[in-house]
């Protein structure tokens, strides 16, 4: 299915400050996949002033786009709600020492 497809692919961006990938840290809010094979994803950044912030949603642009099915990917980026860390999931504040 398209979709987990697009799924595992987010799992393979990682924020280069933390090493823990995108997914997992909670920073994709959105996954909508058409049947025609057009996606929106909405996320965020740890911080907006996140350095490397634009390099992360080319990154997401590029990995989605080359996802055989794909036609047409939007990356939207937010700040609202505000990330934390109660956004991650188990695995990555147990990997982070959060637990």
């Amino acid at each position: 299915m398209l979709y987990d497809e697009i799924d595992e692919v987010l799992r393979t961006v990682y924020d280069p400050e933390i090493p823990v990938n995108i997914v997992a840290l909670g920073l994709v809010y959105e996954l909508e996949v058409s049947d025609d094979g057009k996606v929106k994803i909405i996320m965020t950044l740890t911080a907006p002033g996140c350095p490397v912030g634009g390099e992360i949603v080319s990154e997401v642009q590029e990995k989605v786009e080359a996802v055989d099915g794909v036609t047409d990917v939007y990356v939207h980026l937010t700040f609202d709600p505000p990330w934390n860390r109660d956004m991650m999931s188990e695995e990555a504040k147990l990997e982070l020492g959060f637990l």
